[in-house]
């Protein structure tokens, strides 16, 4: 009598055991087994982080196993139970793995397919084209899209965390992580006492050190030490959490007329004002999607603003991004000046809060919210309705759209929502907020995600120009090391660009993404279809640098780029492939690394040993 012999991993995350009983079922190409039970004598199965190995006989040799399926029935209370991966050993020696990384609730089943990658049109038999059509149709009922507020990007239909599938919900041990992290950005800000002290007038511009009061570090200090200072408003704009906004002036708008009489003071080089913008050496920064959103008005006693400056910066002898005029708002007049470096100590220093005000809810709503928490779910969503576990993309997207789901669901629950943290602080909730993504997402295209393209359209490209915008030299290196690793796996599925076009899931993945995700904007310019590898490849490093790499110059995570610890991939090329990239984003840490020492203000955002796999916080 044949035998075979399963191994079964549980996870080691909190709660992944269980007690209820596990059922497995072998699917060969000559037959199945029958349901067998996993349990041992006196033993107890499946706990936390346990491999377990049980034998399953059968009657007949089954051939070739190509599919598992588990169940899990009730013992006493329905109990959850995380699966890491099957392993089968058949009668002749052989191993077969089984990757699954799901959770198995109440009474319902999985079927896994064996762990090597397939494109759909490599499926040959109808057992496997049956399962492939049945996980997808079953995906499509559990992830719907929901438009949240009209006019943004498309969301999961999910009203609260608890109602996400199981499997993209955050598991206990991140819940508690989630809680922790959100209760020490508490004490260390102490935000109680931060709130109350914008409710109130201040004394001095000194209170701003209470806002570093428990915030220590080399970088804190520094800022703390120099932040009045124009050569550190100026850095910001480079290397700051919003390094997205300056861009390279051809003209002076005619909204902001600055003459070079204002200027002349500020200017090195003995050119005039528009010399200056000839030779390349002035920079703006545009606030304008913020004229005439609407003010936080949700508490009575707090009068809050929004500002729409324009911000004139001039690159100096020494390189430095400087600022030389401030105008708080867009229409030129006689109750909108322009503010100088010339004018009082405190009127220039309030411009320039002003300029910094603008830019932190440009960031916090459209760099950071909108540009990688909303497009990377949308990412994660299509990929789930529309990629089966053996497609080489799911595998490859799925750590990068780890999480991204649930703490959108926990933004939009908690921190976005009417009455959430957004409206007790910030100057835009209150409804503003979304007023401003709606507006913002209108000049969201795909070229835009691309990081090469988007330095360009801002004219930041030329590193001589800028030789100390880090975020673009890192970025460079880091998009480059990605999108070469993302090759390197594409080309190693897809042996040709016809493979590309006859690949319906993958076509229809992006074509989900814009009709769907993006639904249809007529600006967006997402496209609807791929045509070769070198579309599909550029494609996927936008995915994968917009939910890890830019997601980290703008924010932080936990697990790391190149770090995969659920191995989806079992092919040894694509193994090799993982290796390579991760020694490429080595080589760039080390070189971040020495090019940062001895500096009073290092840039690390986009370091790889800092940069995380997927927007989880």
């Amino acid at each position: 009598m044949p035998l075979y012999t399963v191994t079964v991993a549980t996870g080691s995350q909190w709660f992944a055991g269980t007690d209820d009983y596990i059922y497995i079922t072998l699917v060969g190409t000559e037959g199945s087994s029958e349901r067998t039970l996993l349990d041992k004598p006196l033993y107890n199965d499946f706990e936390r982080g346990a491999v377990d190995s049980y034998n399953v006989h059968v009657g007949e040799n089954l051939g070739a196993i190509v599919l598992v399926k588990l169940e899990k029935n009730k013992y006493w209370v329905q109990d959850d139970w995380y699966c890491r991966y099957i392993t089968v050993k058949t009668p002749d020696g052989d191993y077969i793995e089984f990757p699954c990384f799901r959770w198995l609730t109440d009474n319902k089943e999985v079927v896994l397919r064996d762990g090597a990658a397939h494109l759909p049109q490599d499926d040959k038999t109808s057992l496997v084209k049956q399962h492939r059509q049945k996980e997808l149709e079953t995906r499509r009922k559990m992830y719907r899209w929901k438009e949240w507020q009209p006019g943004f990007p498309m969301s999961i239909d999910a009203n609260r965390h608890r109602d996400l599938p199981r499997d993209i919900q955050f598991d206990s041990e991140k819940g508690v992580d989630f809680v922790l992290n959100y209760s020490k950005a508490i004490e260390n800000l102490f935000v109680n006492q931060f709130m109350h002290m914008f409710q109130s007038s201040w004394n001095d511009f000194s209170d701003f050190e209470k806002i570093f009061a428990r915030i220590k570090n080399t970088i804190s200090e520094y800022v703390m030490k120099h932040w009045k200072e124009d050569f550190m408003f100026g850095y910001q704009f480079l290397n700051g959490c919003n390094p997205v906004v300056i861009q390279k002036c051809t003209k002076i708008p005619e909204k902001f007329p600055v003459t070079n009489e204002m200027v002349k003071v500020s200017l090195e080089r003995e050119l005039t004002l528009e010399e200056e913008v000839k030779a390349g050496n002035i920079y703006i920064a545009d606030y304008e999607v913020l004229d005439g959103i609407t003010a936080n008005a949700t508490d009575p006693c707090t009068l809050q603003y929004v500002a729409a400056p324009i911000c004139l910066l001039y690159k100096n002898l020494r390189n430095k991004i400087m600022p030389v005029a401030i105008q708080l708002r867009q229409a030129p007049g006689e109750d909108n000046p322009i503010f100088l470096p010339t004018d009082s100590k405190y009127d220039w220093l309030l411009a320039k809060i002003w300029v910094r005000s603008t830019d932190f809810h440009h960031h916090q709503t459209i760099t950071h919210l909108l540009r990688t928490h909303l497009m990377t779910e949308v990412f994660g969503i299509a990929m789930y309705r529309q990629l089966a576990a053996v497609h080489p993309v799911y595998k490859l997207l799925i750590p990068h759209i780890r999480f991204t789901i649930a703490i959108n669901t926990k933004a939009r629950e908690q921190l976005i929502c009417e009455c959430g943290i957004f409206d007790k602080a910030n100057a835009v909730g209150g409804g503003g907020h979304v007023e401003l993504v709606q507006r913002a997402v209108k000049s969201l295209t795909f070229r835009s995600l691309c990081f090469p393209d988007m330095i360009k359209a801002r004219g930041m490209d030329d590193p001589e120009d800028v030789p100390t915008y880090f975020y673009r030299d890192d970025g460079y290196q880091v998009w480059d090391a990605t999108k070469s690793f993302v090759s390197d796996v594409v080309h190693i599925y897809y042996k040709s660009n016809e493979a590309v076009q006859a690949d319906e899931e993958i076509q229809a993945f992006v074509k989900d993404v814009c009709s769907f995700g993006m639904q249809d904007f007529d600006h967006c310019e997402f496209p609807k279809s791929l045509k070769n590898r070198e579309e599909l490849v550029e494609y996927l490093t936008v995915v994968v640098f917009t939910a890890s790499s830019q997601h980290a110059a703008v924010n932080f995570g936990q697990l790391y780029l190149g770090m995969y610890p659920d191995e989806h991939f079992i092919e040894k090329p694509v193994k090799a492939a993982m290796e390579n990239f991760r020694e490429k984003l080595s080589q760039i840490s080390g070189a971040i690394k020495r090019r940062n020492e001895g500096k009073k203000l290092p840039y690390h955002n986009m370091s790889p040993d800092r940069i995380p796999n997927s927007v989880a916080v």
